[in-house]
């Protein structure tokens, strides 16, 4: 395993859209295991593959000590409304007012190319909207509500 460089806001790679994962590869689990290994050396609670330079529709999300790779992601459901600061690995030590879904049902498939879905609320429905969003080319700037802030890098979210 190892640590990939994150990808900061700025950076073409974090607009573009994602590829569909048809299969599972060495190569893939791999970056998987890098993905996660960069995204808890960094604190964050979520990773979008484009964030470490690569195009495919893969995510790592870790909220509460649960870790959920999700291949292919896709919100299922979402429904209620919260309304609160949002950070992102992608611009670090900045924060945002973000409203989003406080109820999230999505469908993904894991590592052995399974289909699962995953229910969230809170924190977990912000993260799951949070880094499907960067599949497609969408950064959290692009819904923050007034100014972004500075923040402590312990304080941001994802």
């Amino acid at each position: 395993m190892a640590i990939r460089n994150i990808r900061k806001i700025g950076d073409d790679i974090l607009r573009k859209k994602c590829r569909e994962v048809k299969e599972m590869t060495p190569k893939l689990q791999e970056l998987i295991d890098d993905m996660y290994e960069t995204m808890y050396e960094a604190m964050g609670v979520g990773l979008a593959a484009p964030q470490v330079g690569v195009l495919k529709r893969i995510v790592v999300i870790d909220v509460d000590g649960t870790p959920y790779t999700m291949i292919n992601p896709r919100i299922l459901e979402s429904r209620d409304t919260q309304k609160g600061g949002e950070g992102c690995l992608s611009l670090p030590g900045k924060a945002g007012v973000v409203t989003r879904p406080n109820y999230v049902r999505a469908e993904a498939w894991n590592e052995k190319m399974e289909r699962y879905e995953v229910e969230g609320t809170e924190l977990l429905a912000r993260a799951i909207a949070h880094e499907v969003e960067h599949l497609e080319g969408v950064l959290y700037v692009d819904h923050v509500e007034g100014e972004l802030y500075d923040v402590e890098a312990d304080e941001e979210d994802e």
